[in-house]
């Protein structure tokens, strides 16, 4: 190849699933394509979020399940760290919850492992371009909901779209560790979440959060899983 003919870099994958098969599968899929590599793997949520950030892929491709965390978390973690890191959440389970969860800890898209390696590459190769293909209706509700309320308290555009979910969640009565398993989140988690809420709102307590999300309600609010 001439030297001076401009090249594309290939986009750089990192791939987390706790099942050996199913990531060599993945691997397998993603080195075939001409435009595509993988740059690293795990099985481990806590070793990912490690290594993820110092490997800097183009996109990660996250399990939702695994023996140690979730993907969701992972996805969370490593894009509060370093926001040019898509990532795709890729399960076997058709959860709408954790599909929820996972546009609001902001990933790019939610993918059934039934789906072809096709789509799958397919899938990687749009996120990596810059589409988002999370566009679901209980994602659109929640976004469509704290739109509105923002505009007549201020203090909530300082709240993360996590932080806002658990505003409402504690509204709804739900303990730390309730809020943890409609989220994906460890209990310890959403604890440091909850206090982070209090202080962006100037509240003291959680019955104050409570009170104050049950009464800014919009009446017409579409009930999100």
């Amino acid at each position: 190849m001439d030297p001076l003919t401009p090249t594309t870099a290939a986009t750089k994958v990192f791939l987390l699933d706790d099942h050996e098969i199913v990531r060599r599968g993945l691997r397998d899929l993603v080195e075939a394509a001409p435009d595509m590599e993988v740059v690293g793997e795990s099985g481990s949520a806590r070793e990912a979020a490690r290594r993820i950030p110092a490997l800097l892929p183009d996109v990660a491709v996250l399990d939702v399940r695994l023996p140690d965390g979730s993907g969701i978390e992972v996805c969370r973690e490593i894009r509060s760290v370093d926001p040019r890191i898509k990532a795709l959440i890729l399960t076997s389970y058709d959860d709408e919850q954790a599909l929820v969860s996972s546009v609001l800890a902001g990933a790019s898209g939610y993918l059934l492992k039934q789906l072809s390696g096709e789509g799958i590459v397919a899938a990687i190769r749009r996120v990596a371009a810059g589409e988002d293909l999370s566009d679901h209706p209980h994602a659109k509700a929640l976004r469509d909901r704290w739109a509105a309320r923002e505009e007549h308290d201020p203090r909530l555009k300082a709240l993360s779209p996590v932080e806002r979910r658990i505003l409402d969640l504690i509204a709804e009565g739900l303990t730390n560790r309730q809020v943890g398993d409609r989220l994906h989140l460890a209990e310890k988690t959403v604890k440091n979440y909850v206090s982070s809420v209090l202080s962006k709102m100037g509240m003291e307590t959680r019955t104050q959060a409570a009170v104050y999300a049950a009464t800014h309600r919009e009446p017409h609010d579409p009930p999100v899983p």
